[in-house]
């Protein structure tokens, strides 16, 4: 028998109560499933199963239990105990190991260069093979746009067969509970755990400007001839260069737990996302290193649309390997982040702005962003900083290679 944890869905996060159980007391579970939407001060959010087995033992809706409390036990069928993964409130990161990766964590995988068998089953993320099963659809059969194909959430969205008629069950209990969402309690959990980033964190910052202007016309000739839907939005170049650079630069893709850098598995960018209501989440968009502008814009849309809606994913909020913060074109110039633990680096990005600047000693008109970084002095220093925001820097001015 093994447990089945209240996750720690995020370092702000303290406790959170079950709105809804998505399964039935004697049902199996695998890894990747969701079986509750709990609802914390992030909103209602769709629980993963990181177990495989038969689970009962549920905890009663409408509890409210504190981060690491017994949410259900999970027993292996034959009588087995089933392995587990344990969240822990002081590793945050802990809780996101699943023994089927989610969304773009195939990327991540070294490449072997074998064949697959004809008969293999198709590369499919938990989250999609979810949503496919939830609305009768078998996702072996659809393409994927992900890593090597994989099918992703988006794919089984696209392949129109939702009847209007069915409702996912976690989208509708998501949406149920969004009524309950406190943005001075937001506001408090974000206060607490910034404040003990920066009491226990020992920060430093660096920031830089960066030419945009090569980057901007590869956006331009991009959207000329496609619609609207189809257009790239220049946050997609910042979120990838900053992927690509994150490879260069592993040591700000990770955790620090007990002072001691933890790599990252995969590079699993957190996306600050500004919540209409007040607030602010960021949640993981998953190998972000692997996929292609197009698929990254997919992603950010999804992304952002279901925070703002209430439909995040356990998985999204503690798979963070980094964040990143972007202003947007409404934004100020310049920001300056504060870490979010475990993790040990935050770059932000400024509004994108026209201003003088001298090109092979002509004083010229160009379009620059401020790139900033604050990072953890415990893990790493101003030198590999100074390589990190130069390597975003060369994968900016060559947007070609993103």
């Amino acid at each position: 028998m093994a447990d089945f944890l209240m996750p720690a869905l995020g370092a702000d996060m303290e406790t959170g109560t079950v709105v809804q159980w998505l399964v039935e007391p004697g049902a199996r579970v695998k890894p990747g499933d969701v079986v509750a939407v709990v609802e914390t001060h992030k909103g209602a959010i769709d629980v993963e199963c990181f177990l495989d087995g038969v689970i009962g033992d549920l905890a009663p809706v409408g509890e409210r239990l504190p981060v690491g409390a017994v949410l259900a036990r999970v027993m292996e069928t034959g009588g087995k105990p089933a392995a587990s993964v344990k969240a822990s409130k002081s590793a945050v990161s802990a809780v996101a190991q699943p023994a089927s990766p989610p969304l773009g964590r195939e990327a991540a995988a070294p490449r072997t260069g074998q064949s697959t068998p004809v008969n293999a089953r198709r590369k499919v993320s938990p989250a999609a093979r979810q949503r496919a099963l939830q609305i009768g659809l078998d996702p072996d059969a659809l393409s994927g746009t992900g890593a090597d194909g994989a099918v992703v959430l988006g794919d089984v969205e696209r392949a129109g067969w939702r009847p209007r008629s069915v409702a996912a069950p976690a989208a509708a209990a998501s949406a149920a509970h969004r009524g309950s969402f406190d943005p001075v309690q937001m506001r408090q959990a974000i206060a607490s755990a910034m404040a003990r980033s920066k009491r226990e964190i020992p920060h430093y910052y660096l920031s830089s400007t960066v030419d945009f202007d090569a980057a901007q016309a590869w956006l331009q000739a991009w959207n000329r001839d496609r619609d609207p839907v189809h257009r790239l939005l220049p946050a997609v170049l910042l979120l990838k260069a900053t992927a690509l650079a994150l490879r260069e630069v592993p040591q700000f893709n990770g955790f620090c737990e007990g002072g001691v850098f933890r790599p990252g598995v995969g590079i699993h960018v957190g996306w600050a996302t500004a919540l209409r209501g007040g607030g602010l989440v960021a949640p993981a968009i998953h190998g972000a290193d692997g996929r292609s502008p197009a698929e990254l814009m997919e992603a950010m849309r999804d992304l952002v649309q279901r925070a703002r809606a209430g439909g995040l994913r356990s998985s999204e909020l503690t798979d963070p390997t980094v964040t990143v913060t972007s202003l947007g074109d409404r934004g100020a110039e310049s920001v300056l982040g504060v870490i979010y633990p475990p993790q040990v680096a935050i770059i932000g990005f400024g509004r994108v702005v026209e201003r003088p600047w001298v090109v092979d000693g002509q004083i010229v008109a160009r379009r620059l962003v401020n790139l900033s970084l604050a990072a953890d002095h415990r893990t790493s220093d101003g030198h590999l900083g100074g390589q990190l925001l130069a390597a975003i820097q060369q994968h900016l001015q060559s947007p070609e290679t993103l």
